[in-house]
Order: C-alpha cells, then sequence, then structure tokens
C-alpha cells in the first residue's frame, strides 16, 4: 500500500492521522462542556476553535489546495482556518469572534473532514515529484506535524484552565531522584551544522532548510537545566523588582502584567506550589522551572552568565571531541523512552537529569526532552529560505525580530517532531509553555 512516485507508506500514514486524531479526541474530552467556549490563555483562541482548526487545516490544506478537490463545510473551513500570535490582551481581544458554532456542530464536521483525509491517504495522489505541495508527499507530512504540534499548545492550555473545568486524570511526575551537581562541563570549539539540506530528511519545515555550518567558540555549560530550587533563589533575592537584570521591554511586562514568578508557581499559606494539570503539589524543588525566555535571560545575566545560542545548543547536543555531528544528543539510534521524556510520556516534567542514556557527548542532560530549551537567537531565517508551498506563512509571518528560537523537546512533544534540525518560537514574554533552560558562560569566565 504505497503511493508509485517514492514508496510512501499509505498505511503508515493513516495509522498516523488516526492516532492523531484519537489523542486530540482525548485531550477535547479531558474539557468540561461549560469550558467549551472558555480561552483558558488570553493570548490564544477559544478551546473550540482547537477542534474545529485540525481537521479544518487538513482539509484545506491537503484536500483543497494540494489535490484541488472540494472541502465540506467553506463557512467552516474559513473559521477555523488560522490561529492567531498576538503581541499582547488587547491584540488578543480584537480578534474574538462574537459567535462560534455548537459542539455537535463541529464535531459533526470534523468526522466529515476526516473521511475526506482518510480517502485521500488511501487513495489520492498524494506523492507527485515537482508538484509545488505534494512532492514527496509535503502536504500530508505537514497536517500530521501540524496537528500533533497543536496537542502540546492544547496540553499547555489545558494546564491553565481552573481544575473544576476538566475533569481529573491521575496527576503524575516523579518528584523523587537525586539531580546532577550543578555544574558546567566545557565544549571544545567546533562547528556546528543548523538546519538540514533538502532532501537529507524526509520532510522538514521551511525554517529548517537550507542547512547552515557556523563555528562555535569554546563554552562552558551547564550540565542539567536549571532547577525550580536554583530559580528560587533568584525569586527569593528579589530578582523580579530588580530592573538591572531584565531588558526595558521584560520589566515593563512584569509591571504591566504583575509577573513576581514563573508562571507554574503559586502561593498557599506560606508555601511554594506547582501547579499541575489536575492538582497543586508541593514544588518539585529538583523539576526544571518552566518560564518565558524574558524571566530565563534575566536569571542568566543575575548569576553571571547568558543564555546559550542556538548554535551553541546545537555544538553541546549534536557535537563531540571528535568533530563528528550526531542526530540525537545520545547518538544516532531513533528516540527511546530511555532517552529522555518525550512523546506525550507525563503530564509534567521529572528530576532534571533521570535520563543519563540520553546525555550527549559532552555529558549534558535533558537536551531533547523534559522541556523545550531557550537560547538566546532571534527566530530568523537561514541563507536560501524558501516559505513552503503547503504552509507558507508557517514561518514567514514570525520573521519579525519579536521571536525566540527554542531547541529540544517538552514532556508533550511529538517523537516525529524528534530532530536536529526542527525549530521552535515564541515571543520573549510567552509564560506558558513547557520551556525550561541552562545558562553558557565563555572560557575563563566563573560563574
Amino acid at each position: 500500500m504505497t503511493t508509485a512516485a517514492t514508496g510512501l507508506n499509505r498505511k503508515v500514514l493513516i495509522d498516523r492521522y488516526l492516532q492523531n486524531r484519537q489523542r486530540s479526541q482525548h485531550l477535547f474530552d479531558l474539557v468540561r462542556p461549560e469550558a467549551y467556549y472558555s480561552r483558558p490563555i488570553t493570548l490564544r483562541n477559544p478551546i473550540v476553535f482547537y477542534e474545529g482548526h485540525l481537521p479544518a487545516f487538513a482539509v484545506n490544506t491537503l484536500v483543497k489546495k494540494a489535490l484541488g478537490r472540494p472541502g465540506v463545510d467553506e463557512r467552516l473551513e474559513r473559521l477555523f482556518a488560522r490561529g492567531i500570535d498576538p503581541e499582547d490582551e488587547a491584540s488578543a481581544s480584537r480578534s474574538q469572534r462574537s459567535e462560534w458554532p455548537s459542539r455537535d456542530e463541529v464535531r459533526r464536521f470534523a468526522d466529515a473532514c476526516d473521511d475526506l483525509i482518510l480517502d485521500a491517504l488511501a487513495n489520492g495522489a498524494i506523492d507527485q515529484p515537482g508538484h509545488a505541495l505534494l512532492n514527496e508527499g509535503e502536504a500530508v507530512y505537514t497536517i500530521l506535524e501540524h496537528e500533533a504540534m497543536h496537542q502540546e499548545t492544547m496540553l499547555y492550555m489545558w494546564h491553565q484552565m481552573p481544575y473544576e473545568h476538566k475533569h481529573a486524570a491521575t496527576e503524575d511526575g516523579d518528584a523523587g531522584g537525586i539531580p546532577p551537581s550543578p555544574e558546567r562541563v566545557t565544549v571544545a570549539p567546533g562547528r556546528a551544522t543548523l538546519g538540514a539540506r533538502r532532501g537529507e530528511i524526509p520532510f522538514g519545515w521551511d525554517n529548517e532548510f537550507p542547512s547552515v555550518i557556523v563555528e562555535v567558540p569554546a563554552f562552558a555549560i551547564d550540565v542539567a537545566n536549571v532547577t525550580n530550587e536554583q530559580f528560587m533563589d533568584f525569586v527569593e533575592a528579589g530578582g523580579y523588582q530588580q530592573p538591572q537584570w531584565w531588558t526595558p521591554a521584560a520589566y515593563s511586562w512584569l509591571r504591566q502584567e504583575h509577573v513576581e514568578h514563573p508562571r507554574f508557581w503559586t502561593r498557599r499559606n506560606g508555601t511554594w506550589k506547582w501547579r499541575g494539570m489536575f492538582d497543586e503539589i508541593d514544588l518539585p524543588r529538583a523539576w526544571p522551572v518552566y518560564v518565558s525566555q524574558a524571566e530565563a535571560a534575566a536569571y542568566a545575566r543575575w548569576t553571571g552568565a547568558r543564555l546559550p545560542s542556538e548554535a551553541e545548543y546545537h555544538r553541546a547536543a549534536f557535537g563531540d571531541p571528535s568533530g563528528h555531528e550526531r542526530q540525537y544528543p545520545w547518538g544516532d539510534a531513533a528516540p527511546a523512552a530511555s532517552h529522555g521524556l518525550f512523546d506525550f510520556a507525563s503530564w509534567n516534567p521529572v528530576v532534571v537529569g533521570q535520563h543519563p542514556a540520553g546525555a550527549s557527548a559532552w555529558g549534558v542532560h535533558d537536551l531533547m526532552g523534559n522541556g523545550w530549551e531557550w537560547t538566546s537567537t532571534e527566530f530568523a531565517p537561514f541563507d536560501g529560505f524558501r516559505a513552503m508551498a503547503s504552509y507558507p506563512e508557517y514561518s514567514a509571518d514570525f520573521f519579525d525580530g519579536e521571536h525566540f528560537v527554542m531547541k529540544g523537546a517538552s514532556p508533550a512533544t511529538a517523537a516525529m517532531l524528534l530532530r536536529r534540525s526542527f525549530r521552535n518560537w515564541f515571543r520573549p514574554n510567552y509564560p506558558y509553555v513547557y520551556a525550561t533552560f541552562r545558562c553558557v558562560t565563555p572560557i575563563g569566565s566563573s560563574r
């Protein structure tokens, strides 16, 4: 059951699509009916949008644009076509729609979309050499990875919902274990290959191409991500009230939004708690701290360090002393549970450094899994960038100097996204994503 052109396995693609849809349905089933039209994060659309957006995007991209077939419902396909990425809540409020369909209507629409997609995957000409959207099945991989990425978006949105708006599941995340010593290791100078050559990988988003080789000077990097306990020192030292650690824009955000600690923390009766998906627990001090890029950069400055660049992340994650570059931090073997916490393995992170099999050649832990890694690199195209036909606005709309690159993966990152060239990005004051960080210093400087 393959296409004639390059042998795309239709059964594998159908299975992936169905697995995606089943996981998405499970996530929507966690939402109680009374919360269906709520906005857990004011900078994002209400929940109803996402249940319609995922199938609408698939139909708009593969069925209509790529294959030239009719869709299901033009009105709903336009309504659910695209999400938002506003700069602030005022901008988000201007993007609100006054009326949304009923949940039954959305689900009927989604079922009809699924039928069209499954027929296209089983019988359509989904791999057409030279076709702008279907060369090597581009549009198919686009819809598959798009849904997987949105599943993580939905999870961190659900994380912000009041507990009474969700059907409770068992809270997880092991707070036990001993983290590695808070030390840095030296990464020798060498090259880092960012991105990928066209044709080198089965699929990549347009911002992953073409590859760029960067010479990286020596630096020292934290063996483990900064933990809640380490970040607590910054909070208790008044770091959120001291403007010298923040950029002017970041400090303005703190004051405007009354930010005084990480979003995933809360204070109850004088005790710090972790805001889990389904319950609050005592703050696990050895878990990685989840913060915005602005908070991460401020902490790094406070310690006399800085965030790694995208190239430094690559060198620490994929390079080795011999000059070879690996596919993954641990080597070239396919990702497995022993390598890190990813692929929806947990609602929460775990103690840093608990997957030694996933360490890089330099002995750096958790570079892929347990939390995305903030960098200091603005999200920008590589030289030779070309927008992809199946989703031309995917990257280009965000090359604005207002977003920063993240690398790695979180507990809620799908396995299909675990590749060296994959790049994620957010605004520096976006505090909701499962993102952590580590610090670097030039060789010869102290902490």
